[in-house]
């Protein structure tokens, strides 16, 4: 789910710009479902995400490493462009919105619990469309606010502040 491709870039990255990165929403949508699915169901999408972020991170070490094939610092870069985009993934793809759409679809249940005579069927049913409605609103505030908290902290350590080392 990061940034588009980036200026100049030869080709498009399979993880960023295409449909694959729509992997990336899938525990998202699991929580939406929460209130009609079983648990298993929401912990597989949350192995789907998991396994995107991880292919990403995998992917992004490889370009890395092509990249710079004869640099002496070769390990460093290729660690460095893994970490970041695992832990960056991690944040803005799976554990925050993952927090977010969770706690927004509980409160909701409860809530039209409380407020409307709704039957339950109709008030899970609600609750699932709210979530899904909710994962394009909350992608650019996550996504900006991770850039942030790895600018202020992971990435002064190894020095790439603002994009994350790729290649």
């Amino acid at each position: 789910r990061r940034r588009g491709r980036a200026m100049g870039a030869a080709e498009p990255d399979l993880y960023r710009d295409t449909w694959v990165r729509y992997l990336g929403y899938a525990n998202e949508v699991g929580e939406s479902f929460r209130p009609l699915v079983p648990v298993a169901a929401v912990w597989a999408s949350y192995g789907v995400a998991t396994a995107y972020v991880t292919a990403d991170a995998i992917d992004k070490g490889r370009k890395a490493a092509a990249a710079h094939e004869h640099d002496p610092g070769k390990v460093t870069r290729v660690g460095v462009a893994v970490a970041d985009t695992f832990v960056w993934q991690s944040l803005a793809s799976v554990a925050i919105p993952g927090f977010t759409i969770n706690r927004l679809c509980a409160a909701s249940l409860a809530l039209l619990g409380s407020l409307t005579r709704w039957p339950l069927p109709v008030r899970k049913w609600a609750t699932t469309a709210l979530g899904l409605a909710a994962i394009p609103i909350i992608i650019t505030p996550i996504d900006r606010t991770v850039d942030f908290l790895m600018d202020s902290s992971l990435r002064k350590l190894y020095g790439t502040e603002g994009e994350p080392p790729s290649s």
